[in-house]
Order: C-alpha cells, then sequence, then structure tokens
C-alpha cells in the first residue's frame, strides 16, 4: 500500500465515522428529541411530555395509564398501570407514545424519565458539529496497562450533586511530541465479553475550541500484547455539548490533559 492510498482509506473512514455521527446525532429519536428530565419519586407526578402518572419505589418505575391513554412496547400496547421494574445503573427501557418515545433510565441511582419527541425544539435547532481536519498526527500508539481487578470508580456530573460509577481495568500510556500521558480508562463490557475501553477527558483545547465539561475516546478492545490505538480525531462530544436534559459524566481528575489536542469534535454550532 502506498502513503497516498493509505492516507486516502485514513480520510475515507474518517470521513465515514462523521457521517455516522451527524447520523446519530440527527435521530429523531436521539438525545437532542429530548424534552424533558423528570427525577422521579414515590409521589405520582404528571409529566407535560408525557402520559400518566409516574413515581418510583423500591421495585422500580411504575406508570398509571389514565382512560385513553397508551403506550407501546414491543408492538404490544400499554394500558393501566405498568410496572418496568428496577432499572439497572446506566441502562434504560424505552417505550413508544404517537411519534414519540419514553425514555425511563437509572443515572446515579436515580430513576429518571426523558421523553422524546422528534419536533423537540433541540433538534429542530441542530446546526452542526465542527471538527478539526483529520491528520494522523493525531493517531497515536498506546498500551494498555491492566489493575489487578476492574475497580468502581465514582466521579462527578454536569449535574451538581449527581455521583456517576465507572468500571475501571486500567490505564492507557501512550506519548505525544516526546512526552508520556497516561489516562485512566473505562469499559462498558460485559464480564465474559472482549474488553472495549473508552476515555473520558478534556486537554488544553476544552473551554476554547472544544466542550468545556468533557469529551469521549473509545479506544476500542486491546490487541493481544497490550498496544492499542489512540485516534483522536475520533474524540466525541457528549450529549451534554447539546442539551441541559444530559447527566453526562465528568472526567477523572487524571484525565484532565493540559496539552492541546486538536482534533476530534468542537463547540457545536449556536442555534
Amino acid at each position: 500500500m502506498t502513503a497516498s492510498t493509505g492516507n486516502a482509506d485514513f480520510l475515507a473512514s474518517w470521513d465515514a465515522w462523521r457521517e455516522r455521527r451527524e447520523a446519530a446525532l440527527t435521530n429523531r429519536h436521539g438525545f437532542l428529541a429530548i424534552t424533558s428530565i423528570n427525577w422521579l419519586t414515590d409521589t405520582p407526578q404528571r409529566l407535560d411530555d408525557a402520559p400518566g402518572e409516574w413515581h418510583a419505589d423500591a421495585d422500580g418505575v411504575h406508570v398509571s395509564l389514565g382512560d385513553g391513554e397508551q403506550l407501546e412496547a414491543d408492538g404490544r400496547p400499554i394500558t393501566g398501570t405498568h410496572h418496568f421494574g428496577v432499572i439497572a445503573e446506566d441502562h434504560d427501557v424505552k417505550v413508544g407514545w404517537g411519534d414519540a418515545v419514553i425514555e425511563v433510565a437509572m443515572r446515579g441511582g436515580n430513576p429518571i424519565v426523558r421523553p422524546r419527541h422528534p419536533d423537540s425544539a433541540t433538534l429542530a435547532g441542530y446546526r452542526g458539529t465542527p471538527r478539526y481536519a483529520p491528520s494522523t498526527q493525531w493517531v497515536v500508539q498506546g498500551r494498555f496497562v491492566p489493575s489487578a481487578e476492574v475497580r468502581t470508580v465514582m466521579g462527578g456530573s454536569v449535574v451538581d450533586g449527581l455521583m456517576l460509577e465507572h468500571r475501571s481495568p486500567g490505564v492507557v500510556e501512550f506519548h505525544l511530541d516526546g512526552v508520556e500521558y497516561t489516562l485512566v480508562v473505562f469499559t462498558d463490557s460485559e464480564p465474559g465479553d472482549d474488553l472495549n475501553l473508552y476515555a473520558l477527558l478534556t486537554d488544553g483545547t476544552s473551554g476554547i475550541t472544544t466542550y468545556r465539561a468533557c469529551r469521549m475516546l473509545n479506544i476500542g478492545v486491546p490487541r493481544g500484547d497490550g498496544s492499542v490505538t489512540l485516534d483522536f480525531n475520533r474524540a466525541s462530544n457528549l450529549p451534554c455539548a447539546y442539551t441541559t436534559m444530559a447527566t453526562c459524566p465528568l472526567p477523572p481528575p487524571e484525565n484532565r490533559l493540559r496539552v492541546p489536542i486538536e482534533a476530534g469534535e468542537m463547540v457545536p454550532l449556536p442555534r
């Protein structure tokens, strides 16, 4: 493979990634479609943008639908009182309501309901996400250093007082311009599956050209020798860069890099 061919493949791969990101961002039921975030308690509450009265207790999330109100799950209608059960942390259940989707989730030990409407003002007002021009300069080889066991790490979020739980299997070490850096990495893989790694980070561009709170870098599965590739051209914004109705995590202190990483997604265009 010639250098020009390799660069063409790199640019084509990045452009395909960019298109996938834009498709996800503009999905009619994606996070830009969220119209409210509702923190459930044991007191039933009626929402402006979803049917029924909602509450949560030790047995999980419940909704009581009135006459003429209906949700849909797996093609089957839901009427009357429905019990969603206890939803695992960082998981969700989605049910349909006409043209909308109702997300029921658990964040930081708190059950929430977030309706997603295709005609939301946030989705309608989305104007795009600028990105740094892709460059192989920002494709860096690193090494995964596993810890003795996967440890639970509690971290802050963009919601005051909300702490989120992460699973960290170790760190990734890499060099930029001859300087060694270390990132605490997390995984969303289930036990027994390939260990997919990702990092939450800020850098010297954060709050200037990139979103100030956090970006995410998917690293993927380490190779057999522990080596990994960090492609900072694919550093991505989290939902909180676009909506105040997100519960995004903040990076651990170790991942607040001072070096400017001029790659990946930048601050979204204003509405």
